[in-house]
């Protein structure tokens, strides 16, 4: 048993995939084939399912020992962190679990400040929407996660980001454009994009307090897939700002009733690297509130 079949096993549980950790990793693929089965052979067990339709999957043993083979592994990058920056050689990796808008409007201006005092770390992105990003914290994947902050409390310290308004999104000739703000009762019969996910109840709760209910035509989970949407006409939405004012042949109106959304940086402090410390201090100084 090595440290380096964890590190292995892992790129490959979170790439859910030999060949994309091979890359990764700067390995050949029957090496990185060889490290993971090694492990089986060592421990007796099976930990992946390799399906050929369904990809890889964890089998019940190997959802156990993930969990630890993580942690082993990030003790020992805390450790290189540690001697390095105590050296004055800065690396390491950062992990960041991020979703569309942030990565699009929020993490470029971070990370072209930070690669300047510490160009030797390194940053692995991993994008998908809030649901996932909370999953990726508990579960370990990533380090720090782009959040919605919501009312319900949270196992995480939070950093506050930015404030993001919540507007109404439709197409360039729709009549809205000719209003300066909306109100609920103004799009109540118009067809509604309803974005799924952590935006859904944001939006049903709107409706509720205007005493209507939203006249939706489809449900989508990709922001780009309802950007589309939005633009070709079939309907209208209620969406980040943030996000909505990347799409240039949208138009937004601000709602009558103001609703506002906090973006911030989740992690667990007993748990953050040099690396990490380090990124968090300069998203605090790019961001401050």
């Amino acid at each position: 048993m090595t440290i380096s079949r964890f590190e292995v096993f892992t790129t490959v549980v979170d790439l859910g995939s030999f060949t994309k950790a091979a890359k990764k990793l700067n390995m050949t693929q029957p090496a990185v084939s060889h490290a993971v089965s090694s492990l089986e052979s060592e421990w007796g067990v099976s930990l992946l399912i390799r399906d050929k339709k369904k990809g890889l999957r964890l089998t019940e043993i190997g959802q156990k020992t993930v969990i630890h083979m993580r942690e082993i592994v990030s003790r020992i990058e805390k450790i290189n962190q540690e001697i390095a920056f105590a050296s004055n050689i800065e690396k390491g990796t950062v992990r960041l679990g991020i979703f569309y808008s942030a990565s699009a409007c929020l993490l470029p201006k971070i990370l072209a400040q930070f690669q300047r005092k510490y160009p030797n770390i390194e940053f692995v992105l991993f994008e998908g929407t809030y649901e996932e990003i909370i999953d990726w914290l508990e579960s370990g994947v990533v380090d720090v996660g782009f959040i919605i902050e919501t009312n319900e409390a949270t196992a995480y310290e939070t950093l506050p980001l930015v404030k993001d308004d919540i507007v109404v999104a439709f197409s360039e000739r729709h009549f809205l454009n000719k209003y300066e703000s909306v109100t609920i009762k103004d799009i109540a019969n118009e067809p509604f994009i309803m974005p799924k996910g952590m935006y859904a109840p944001y939006i049903f709760e709107i409706f509720k307090d205007a005493h209507t209910e939203p006249n939706i035509c489809f449900e989508v989970q990709d922001c780009t897939t309802i950007a589309n949407l939005v633009k070709e006409g079939l309907g209208i939405t209620i969406g980040s700002k943030l996000f909505l004012k990347t799409h240039s042949q949208l138009k937004y109106r601000d709602l009558a009733v103001k609703n506002v959304r906090d973006i911030s940086l989740a992690f667990n402090s007993s748990k953050t690297s040099p690396a990490v410390q380090a990124f968090l201090k300069e998203a605090r100084r790019v961001y401050d509130r």
